[in-house]
């Protein structure tokens, strides 16, 4: 069975907390699908090296679903 694509929706909204939203507000919107496309690189860059969210590194798990989804195109 062929895996489905990581989608905005359904896999990346959910990782963003209400307080990584607002303590990331000034430089890009993570509960707009659109900003987060449009900044996914960058945000990709940040989960990796542990900078983002403010309170400690996600786990690599969760790294490896946002890079999935970049690397899909970014589907909503």
């Amino acid at each position: 069975m062929e895996q489905q694509a990581p989608s905005y929706a359904r896999d990346i909204r959910p990782l963003f907390r209400e307080k990584d939203i607002s303590s990331m507000s000034k430089a890009f919107d993570l509960a707009s699908y659109d900003d987060v496309r449009a900044h996914a690189s960058q945000i990709l860059t940040r989960v990796a090296n542990g900078s983002m969210p403010c309170d400690g590194p996600w786990p690599q798990g969760r790294v490896e679903l946002f890079r999935g989804w970049v690397d899909a195109g970014c589907p909503a």
